[in-house]
Parts: C-alpha cells; sequence; structure tokens
C-alpha cells in the first residue's frame, strides 16, 4: 500500500509549490484541503498505478465534482459540474492527485491565455512572455515545476503551441483516442483532450492513462488503450520527412537553427530525412477559423442565462434582451468575436460560401497527410511554432496576427492525427519546440521516437 505520508507528502509539497506560483496567475482553483482528499483516497489503493501519487493539474474546461469549472469566463463562474470528467475518472484510478484547475483561455479560444476573465498567465521564465494558448496554465504549471502533468485540450493547437513557448512535452492524440465526455465543448469535430509532461516518459505515461473507448462518448474510437511505447534507442529504419510549407525563408532564425539541430540528430540516430509538400497547409489557418467558429457558434448557444449562464435582465424585459444582456456581460472580446464569425459563416446565403468550402479544403488538407504516409513517411517532423513565446501584449490588438502562430499546429487538428511538441533548444533563453507528427493511431510511434530524440538533444542549449 501507498502510505498515507507518502501521498500526504506529496500533497503539501504540491500545495507549497501552489503557493509559490501563484504569481503565474495559472491556477484557477485548488485548496490544500482538496489536496489532502486526493492524498488520503490515494493512500488507500493499491500500489503500483501507472500515476502513483503523481499531481496532475486540469485545464479548467474539463469538469470535476470536487472543484469549480469556468472555462475562465464570466459566464460560469462558480459553476460546480455534477460529475467528473472521463479522462478525470481515469487518472484517479491509476492513482492521480487531482492538483488543482488551470487558467487558460476563455473557453479555449486564444493562442496567449491573456484572454481569461481572470487575468493573463505570465511564462514561467519570462514574465513579459507569454505562455501560449489556449492551455497555457497548464503548460506554465509544468515548466515552473509545480506539476510533473497537466491536462490541456486541442482544438487547433492549444497544447503543443504553449508546450514550445514553455519548453515542456506536450501531446495531442488522434481524434477519437481519448473522450471528450466531461471536456466543455468548443469545436466538436476538433477537440480532444490531451497531455503535457515535464518529459516525454511523463507525457506518454498520461496519455495511456487516459486513452481509450468510452461509453459515454460516440466519438471515442474502439481501440484498447494505448501502451507507454519503449524508447528507441535509435530512428534506424524510419523515414521523416520534412514538408517544406513549414520552413518558409522568413523562419525565425532561432528556430530554423533549432530545427537544424532536431534534424541533425535524427540523422546521427540512423533516419532516413527527405523533403516532402503539403501544399494545401497554406490554407489551414482560414480553414480553422472558418470550421471552428461555426462549431461555436452553436455549442456555445446553450449559456443564456437559462440553461446556463447567471440570468441578466435587460431593459426591455423579453427574452432577447436576456440573451443580448446575458452573453453580452458574460463572454469576453475574443469569445463574441468567435461567436459573431461562425454565426455568420453558418447563415443563409453564406453557408455554401464559407463553412461548406472550408469543409472541402479541410478534406484536402488530410488528404496531403494521408499521401506523404502512404508514399513511405514514417513521421513528419516541423516546426511547432514559427516564433518563440512573443510578448504580453504584442498581438491582443491584432487578432489575425494572434492566430497566424497557429499555422503550423492547427492542420494536425484538422486532419485529426496524432502530433506531439518536444524541447528542442533555446534562442534568446526562449524555448523553441519540435513537433513530431504521426499517421492516425500511431501515437506509440510517435512517442517511441520523441525518446530517442528527446536523449539526443539538449533542449536546455542555445542555438545558434
Amino acid at each position: 500500500m501507498t502510505t498515507a505520508r507518502d501521498a500526504g507528502a506529496v500533497a503539501r509539497d504540491t500545495g507549497r509549490r501552489l503557493t509559490a506560483a501563484a504569481d503565474l496567475n495559472a491556477v484557477l482553483s485548488w485548496s490544500q484541503q482538496q489536496l489532502d482528499r486526493e492524498a488520503a483516497r490515494v493512500a488507500a489503493m493499491p500500489r503500483g498505478g501507472a500515476l502513483d501519487a503523481v499531481p496532475v493539474a486540469l485545464k479548467d474546461n474539463i469538469v470535476t465534482i470536487e472543484q469549480p469549472t469556468t472555462c475562465a469566463s464570466r459566464i460560469l463562474a462558480g459553476f460546480v459540474s455534477p460529475y467528473d470528467a472521463t479522462v478525470a475518472v481515469k487518472l484517479r484510478a491509476a492513482g492521480a492527485l487531482i492538483a488543482a484547475k488551470a487558467n487558460m483561455d476563455e473557453f479555449a479560444m486564444g493562442s496567449s491565455t491573456e484572454h481569461s476573465a481572470f487575468g493573463r498567465v505570465k511564462h514561467p521564465t519570462h514574465p513579459d512572455r507569454v505562455p501560449g494558448g489556449s492551455s497555457g496554465g497548464s503548460a506554465a504549471l509544468v515548466a515552473a515545476g509545480v506539476v510533473p502533468a497537466a491536462l490541456g485540450s486541442e482544438t487547433g493547437g492549444s497544447v503543443r503551441q504553449p508546450a514550445s513557448f514553455c519548453g515542456v512535452v506536450g501531446v495531442k492524440p488522434s481524434y477519437g483516442r481519448v473522450s471528450r465526455y466531461g471536456l466543455v465543448a468548443f469545436g466538436s469535430s476538433l477537440d480532444c483532450v490531451s497531455a503535457f509532461g515535464r518529459d516525454v516518459a511523463t507525457a506518454s505515461r498520461v496519455t495511456a492513462v487516459i486513452s481509450g473507448p468510452d461509453p459515454l462518448d460516440a466519438t471515442t474510437v474502439d481501440r484498447p488503450p494505448l501502451s507507454v511505447p519503449t524508447p528507441r534507442r535509435d530512428l534506424g529504419g524510419l523515414t521523416i520527412g520534412l514538408p517544406r510549407e513549414y520552413f518558409p525563408a522568413d523562419l525565425d532564425p532561432g528556430v530554423r537553427a533549432a530545427l537544424d539541430r532536431t534534424i541533425a540528430a535524427a540523422k546521427a540516430l540512423g533516419a532516413a530525412v527527405k523533403e516532402v509538400s503539403l501544399p494545401n497547409t497554406e490554407y489551414a489557418v482560414p480553414t480553422y477559423y472558418i470550421v471552428a467558429p461555426a462549431e461555436a457558434a452553436a455549442n456555445l448557444a446553450r449559456y443564456d442565462g437559462v440553461r446556463y449562464g447567471p440570468r441578466r435582465i435587460g431593459p426591455e424585459g423579453d427574452v432577447r434582451a436576456l440573451y443580448r444582456a446575458t452573453r453580452g456581460d458574460g463572454f469576453g472580446a475574443e469569445v463574441r468575436r468567435r461567436i459573431l464569425v461562425g454565426t455568420y459563416v453558418l447563415s443563409a446565403g453564406y453557408y455554401d460560401a464559407y463553412y461548406r468550402k472550408a469543409q472541402r479544403t479541410r478534406a484536402r488538407i488530410t488528404d496531403d497527410f494521408r499521401r506523404v504516409f502512404a508514399e513511405g513517411c514514417d513521421l513528419l517532423l516541423t516546426p511547432t511554432t514559427p516564433t518563440p513565446a512573443f510578448r504580453a501584449g504584442e498581438k491582443t490588438d491584432d487578432p489575425v496576427a494572434m492566430y497566424l502562430a497557429d499555422i503550423f499546429v492547427c492542420p494536425a487538428s484538422l486532419a485529426g492525427i496524432p502530433a506531439m511538441s518536444l524541447p528542442a533548444g533555446r534562442s534568446g533563453g526562449l524555448p523553441i519546440g519540435a513537433q513530431l507528427i504521426a499517421p492516425y493511431f500511431e501515437e506509440e510511434r510517435m512517442l517511441a521516437a520523441a525518446a530517442a530524440l528527446e536523449s539526443a538533444l539538449d533542449a536546455t542549449a542555445e542555438v545558434r
């Protein structure tokens, strides 16, 4: 048995770390009493769980009974779910301690965690910079050493991008590999609960624990849970593709240097490397920012002051005034912007011109990936982001510039395939991530290769 002192010591240490990291503003709710209850539960379990007494933070769009779930929005302030998300149930069954609910961009809409109703999250080593988003709170907690692992959610890169900015590992599994039951919906055909870890081994264990079919989520695939792959010592026998569209001439010099270093490491480990083309990549960002807002507009219709959200009665006193007042007061600017875009592209006269065309382009992006994998690539290697972490406030007045920060991560989300970011070095002290992309349901191949690369790279080294 795990002794009460063992789990209790972890709970107390985690509480101290959460208190010490308060300046990051990465946490929306936690309590030492809740941590102590988690420790007592773990102490009563048999030893040997995959995450035995490991503290894990959850992004605040993953519902739990014990703590509020606000999605970093005023419209859900104080909301406590009547049930636990499937991933939370699986984490507890594996012996994990649910440590805290992490700050995020409101309703997961953002790339910098500056769009939280409860204040921005600071980068853990460069407070003037952003940690990425929308899962920036989860990434910052892992990077700061507060917890070894955390869950976020991916709709268009919201785990991989902050993992790159903060210098940790972020893993997005295939769509349908992990249950979405209890994940507050943003874009239902895109959303994917995903894992952060301080290293590949930790992220692999968490991903394996939360994977598997779920009768409560019809979109999960009927495949057994992932196994934690045996790390590869080399990459012999693998062919790694380098999509030319991900290495533009204006790529940040530090990012290019880090990727050159990663490519050299892959070759030294025995991988065959070849250039490939994904020609529809240039359409990924506009496609994503039509499909995702359209689904968001439908999913967020329930926050109307009747079903969810505080009721605000407008001066006119009718139901439309109720909706306007509740949603106008409860939603932040970025959420309102995306609801308006989504409503527009779904409206009569514009559906064919925008939404239907975006879905066709999404199919072409997916076909690009299918083709390069069918032509002999086992994995793809790309930058995770076009630049290191940018300064807070740098892009908030230019939504398009903010959206372009997702240019290398949203294609894999649109295609539903697994992808991950691992630290590849630093430029000016700022972390840089390398992205691995795999075919459908080949997470184990991807994670095993990532472990080999991790062992060959000094992620703290300055690149030139």
